[in-house]
């Protein structure tokens, strides 16, 4: 804790550090839009990551890049005697990406959250596909959610094996 706060100002003065990727590694997920006509199927990968991105006010291009580059290089992929060793790209697998506002919940005054961490969609939506853009220009092949939508994923969560990453 900052010796130079005191203890109230501790809420009014957290500092989030940059951009939140919850990575999961998976043998397959998916992520359908939620509509009034039903469910649309709008990505889907098998053996892979999916990635829960979230986005908070003062993060920008260089946030987004190190975040990618963080999923790209994450060794958490088993080799041949099961070693978590090998990155996604090592093992030819995918990446589903996915926007998510909650990783930015904060509880810390009770049981409801609140969310004035997350950025807003406007600031927030150029970055996750900035994301998507860099692992994909790594050769990466990637799935994405729809910004803003309600969606329903699906994941088998292989391990389990859950990272929380942070820029």
């Amino acid at each position: 804790m900052n010796p130079h706060l005191a203890t109230g100002d501790l809420c009014r003065h957290r500092r989030f550090h940059g951009m939140r990727g919850l990575v999961q590694r998976v043998s397959r997920a998916s992520v359908a839009a939620v509509g009034d006509s039903g469910d649309e199927l709008v990505g889907a990968i098998g053996g892979g990551l999916c990635v829960f991105v979230g986005v908070t006010h003062d993060d920008g291009p260089a946030e987004a890049d190190r975040l990618a580059e963080k999923v790209a290089g994450l060794r958490i992929m088993g080799n041949a005697d099961g070693v978590m060793d090998l990155s996604v790209g090592d093992v030819g697998g995918a990446v589903l990406v996915i926007s998510q506002f909650t990783l930015y919940g904060d509880t810390s005054r009770g049981r409801r959250p609140t969310w004035s961490a997350a950025a807003k969609s406007d600031h927030a939506e150029p970055l996750v596909e900035r994301v998507v853009a860099r692992l994909k220009e790594r050769g990466i092949e990637v799935a994405v959610g729809v910004f803003g939508a309600d969606m329903m994923v699906e994941i088998l969560n292989d391990g389990p094996a859950t990272l929380m990453l942070e820029t």
